[in-house]
């Protein structure tokens, strides 16, 4: 892929954007996600998927399974992978900005 290329799928795929994907494959370190693009794949590495305690290989969503995330990194190396967090505490934040009153001093 050029850098040309590259940097559109930065730019569609931005840090912190909620997206939307098919699982097609599992890795002993995460998941491959289809995310409309047909060079670039998207990656839940298994430390992305729960807030807390251990992911097991029982518990990845199913091939075939659509799922959402968010969008926290690029595979700069190999340009071929945009790196997705799908913890709860993530979507949530993501899903539902929080709104911080102002104080006045």
């Amino acid at each position: 892929m050029d850098s040309n290329s590259w940097e559109q799928i930065k730019s569609k795929y931005k840090l912190g954007q909620f997206v939307q994907g098919t699982v097609e494959f599992h890795a002993p370190f995460g998941v491959f996600i289809n995310i409309g693009e047909s060079s670039v794949k998207g990656l839940i590495k298994i430390p992305d998927f729960l807030d807390e305690g251990e992911m097991r290989e029982e518990m990845y969503p199913g091939v075939g399974t659509t799922v959402g995330a968010v969008v926290v990194g690029y595979n700069e190396s190999n340009c071929h992978e945009v790196y997705l967090n799908a913890k709860p505490s993530v979507l949530h934040k993501a899903l539902v900005p929080l709104k911080i009153p102002t104080v006045a001093v």
